[in-house]
């Protein structure tokens, strides 16, 4: 009992200190990003055909299905992500609360652009990317803002959506949000989280901008080949 109270006791410490909430953003923001590049690996399966995608998509939602039950294995990841996107997204906005509460009254000097237009992206972008994975749920999960959703053929719905011009505005627009997210994140979640070095600086940034550009082109692939009807 008494080593349960210490438990709690320390994780409460870790959670109300900076460099916690920072910890916890940089893992959750690393499991986040984890999932995006696998979830891009399955949506680049549209190119192999409908056929290939939709066996992809009924795949993951029958693993284990004999045993535990069908789609249990999605259920479990959206709970993992949901967890992750919550503590990343409390964690962020926590920290600026402190760090306004720390300055409360502005530098004389203003810091540079690069700084400051990395700051708002990180602020306000990361709001556009949670609404926007509302809209994505409700869009390609759900079906509730779909034109012309089929239950169950994740090839037609990608088809059927993309073919409308604002839609793919819409994900453009947030492809470009999570590429500059992940660009400016990358490199401080590695110093966070202590893989970021001196002599690793560079590499971890170079690192980082690669990422972002593959993230946010192979995602826009999809629904570029779609309009472009490359894809039918």
């Amino acid at each position: 009992m008494a080593s349960d109270l210490a438990a709690r006791r320390r994780v409460r410490h870790f959670w109300a200190s900076t460099i916690g909430k920072k910890i916890v953003m940089a893992a959750s923001g690393a499991l986040l990003l984890a999932f995006v590049l696998a979830h891009m690996a399955g949506n680049l399966k549209t190119f192999l055909g409908a056929d290939e995608l939709n066996h992809y998509a009924h795949w993951l939602r029958t693993i284990g299905a004999p045993v535990l039950g069908q789609g249990w294995f999605l259920w479990i990841q959206r709970a993992v992500l949901f967890a992750a996107l919550v503590l990343h997204v409390t964690a962020a906005v926590q920290l600026t609360r402190r760090d306004r509460r720390a300055r409360p009254v502005r530098y004389v000097h203003r810091r540079p652009v690069r700084a400051g237009f990395a700051v708002h992206t990180m602020r306000w972008g990361g709001a556009a990317l949670a609404l926007f994975v509302v809209w994505h749920i409700l869009d390609f999960t759900v079906g509730a803002v779909h034109r012309d959703f089929v239950p169950g053929d994740p090839y037609h719905n990608l088809v059927a959506d993309f073919q409308v011009w604002w839609v793919n505005l819409i994900y453009l627009a947030a492809l470009a949000m999570l590429g500059l997210h992940i660009h400016h994140g990358f490199a401080s979640a590695a110093r966070t989280l202590g893989v970021a070095t001196a002599r690793r600086e560079r590499a971890i940034r170079i690192l980082g901008s690669t990422t972002a550009v593959v993230v946010a082109g192979g995602y826009a692939l999809v629904p570029v080949a779609i309009m472009t009807g490359l894809v039918h």
